[in-house]
């Protein structure tokens, strides 16, 4: 077992307090947080990420109204820029100058759990029956010790999207049912579009590389009584890997070029016609419909095949909803973070950030007024959503980029069991310590 420790370091970020308002509104916790008469005065801190939500602000207007209702007390909303959110988080868990509740991205969530910054919520989530109504790849990545400490709020997830319009002028367009298809797609799109990039292997798109890693059956990392060693160098890795690199290297799906792009840069060479499809996320959909309506009406989506099935693990990434362990308000922090992942404002989140709900029911209703392309992607999230491994090691192997440079390495001319083994060498070290 991991052993708590109860104090943070957020290095030189860490080292300056704060002047945050301490959180909650004075005195102890309502033992009913719906009694609006014992809650009257007291004040409830939330922080959200900017950027996710175009409209935040009817957002936070609607919650704080709901909340109060609900509750008798008064939401304070406080929105945070995600540059130096991580260092920001770390200081306030340090100096107990948080909020009650705060939007957590999903690989943080381990690490900040395990510097005693989080409450664990799992008596709280199965006394209110939600557990397992809750999306479980998002449970999965928010669980440290068999504890739950993030409650699942929205995510993404990556599959295919592509011209729909290319893909039947070269008669190739169905889902594929596993790589060969999918190689087979590409090799007749290169034939039928000589000058298009079929797939761009996106060299510093990790979330792109991975579902291959797991198509072939390896893993990042392995954990076995509490600790974890790498695994990315062992055989079904380096299948994956080759074989996604391979579609480059071997079979030109891609460009020189695309050793350095990110996702964005797929995107954009695919919004000017010059690929075929790509490997993106489940929101891109909405953005290509306000930057260019006249390629949204040609969209397709498929699902990212595994070696034999056509349906391969993806990166479900997202935010949980935490509550700091120092919070003086925990029974109205518990209630807030309620309402925000379950029922109608789970839902109205999903639907404006073009995000899926954390909450099962919420996802369903999504599903169901969603178009084909909404379907494509909830199928790939529900059958093979997925997480990195849940350990607070991970923000440290995030920050080295240990793994973010793999596939660009590998283009590059790095035999492939080379960059590999370098890789697991630093996240065995970055385990150790």
């Amino acid at each position: 077992m991991i052993a708590r420790r109860r104090v943070l370091t957020a290095g030189a970020a860490g080292a300056a307090a704060l002047g945050l308002a301490a959180c909650g509104g004075g005195g102890g916790s309502a033992s009913d947080p719906t009694d609006t008469e014992a809650n009257a005065g007291k004040t409830v801190t939330l922080w959200i990420m900017q950027g996710t939500n175009a409209k935040t602000d009817e957002y936070i207007a609607a919650l704080k109204e709901a909340f109060t209702e609900r509750t008798g007390a008064t939401l304070d909303v406080q929105v945070q820029p995600w540059d130096g959110a991580h260092d920001k988080f770390v200081t306030a868990m340090s100096g107990g100058t948080g909020p009650d509740v705060a939007e957590v991205g999903t690989t943080w969530t381990p690490e900040f759990a395990d510097a005693g910054g989080l409450s664990d919520l799992t008596e709280e989530i199965e006394a209110a029956g939600l557990k397992d109504g809750l999306v479980q790849g998002l449970v999965e990545a928010g669980t440290l010790d068999g504890k739950i400490y993030g409650m699942p709020w929205y995510a993404g997830v990556r599959a295919i999207l592509a011209n729909r319009e290319v893909l039947e002028g070269a008669g190739v367009a169905t889902q594929p049912q596993s790589w060969d298809e999918l190689l087979t797609m590409i090799t007749t799109l290169k034939q039928s579009y000589p000058d298009m990039l079929p797939f761009p292997v996106a060299g510093a798109s990790l979330f792109s590389t991975l579902p291959f890693v797991w198509g072939a059956g390896g893993e990042i990392a392995t954990e076995k009584d509490g600790t974890w060693t790498a695994a990315i160098a062992d055989a079904p890795a380096v299948e994956g890997l080759t074989w996604y690199t391979d579609l480059a290297l071997k079979h030109d799906s891609s460009t020189a070029a695309a050793q350095q792009w990110k996702e964005t840069d797929s995107l954009q060479a695919f919004l000017q016609g010059q690929v075929g499809m790509f490997i993106t996320g489940s929101w891109v959909p909405a953005t290509v419909k306000q930057d260019n309506p006249e390629m949204y009406d040609k969209l397709v989506a498929y699902t990212i095949p595994a070696k034999d099935a056509p349906v391969a693990k993806s990166f479900l990434g997202g935010s949980h909803l935490c509550r700091f362990e120092e919070s003086a308000e925990p029974e109205l922090a518990f209630e807030l973070i309620t309402l925000m992942s379950t029922g109608e404002f789970a839902t109205r989140w999903a639907t404006e950030t073009n995000f899926f709900p954390g909450e099962q029911k919420a996802l369903d209703d999504v599903v169901a007024q969603g178009d084909e392309l909404t379907k494509v992607f909830a199928q790939q999230m529900t059958e093979g959503g997925t997480t990195v491994p849940v350990t607070p090691a991970w923000g440290k192997i995030e920050g080295k980029k240990t793994l973010s440079t793999l596939t660009s390495s590998i283009l590059g001319g790095t035999p492939v069991q080379d960059a590999a083994t370098t890789a697991a060498a630093e996240m065995d070290q970055i385990f150790g310590s």
